[in-house]
């Protein structure tokens, strides 16, 4: 099975991806999309993924888009190690975590809403506090799920598709200097997932696109 994967360094749906890539130990090419430049906007990406989004995976020529449409996937073709719990209850669990993320915190911040609200008049202040009012109030939903439910990573004691959200997010609310300090069985997730090589692979500076300042 030949897996290519449409990414750029710091956009979260892909960076997602490669952790639930990485974590199922399977080996996928990376082809860089530069968002800055809209690239994703050239006719060529488009064929592939007619909403322009990232990431886009490509197997064996079939496309599959939207992140977590892809980490489902992963989970049902490569079972092992799982993503998600075998328990209909504990499944469901992690799939609200996963997507307190996804669907509430990330749509709102992506680079489209930030271009948007600079149209809009709002200079960098404005649009990092806007940032930081998301992130601040999805992870005060997610803190107490994590809390009760997490073992070392975000839902028991092995990382799953929670973490492949959740990681990206902390990346972001360091970038933009989000308050952690009233989270800390995020941070503690965060912490864990550091050390873990999937998680370090799939990190945006370690990205064949990376900009290092």
């Amino acid at each position: 099975m030949k897996l290519t994967l449409h990414s750029a360094w710091r956009a979260s749906a892909p960076y997602r991806v490669r952790i639930g890539l990485n974590l199922k130990g399977l080996a996928y090419d990376i082809v860089p999309v530069n968002l800055v430049t809209s690239q994703h906007h050239d006719a060529a990406y488009a064929a592939l993924n007619p909403q322009r989004l990232l990431p886009t995976l490509e197997v064996d020529g079939r496309i599959l888009t939207q992140s977590l449409a892809i980490l489902e996937w992963l989970d049902e073709t490569t079972p092992e190690p799982r993503l998600l719990p075998a328990d209909p209850f504990a499944r469901a669990t992690v799939r609200a975590m996963a997507e307190i993320v996804a669907c509430d915190i990330h749509p709102v911040n992506n680079l489209r809403i930030l271009r948007a609200l600079s149209g809009l008049g709002a200079e960098e202040p404005a649009r990092n506090a806007w940032i930081q009012r998301w992130i601040t109030e999805g992870f005060t939903a997610l803190e107490p799920l994590i809390a009760r439910h997490g073992g070392g990573f975000a839902f028991g004691e092995t990382p799953g598709l929670a973490d492949c959200c959740l990681i990206p997010q902390v990346y972001n609310a360091e970038r933009f200097k989000a308050d952690l300090t009233p989270f800390p069985a995020i941070r503690a997730v965060a912490a864990r997932a550091a050390q873990h090589p999937a998680f370090v692979a799939a990190h945006p500076d370690n990205q064949p696109d990376a900009i290092h300042a």
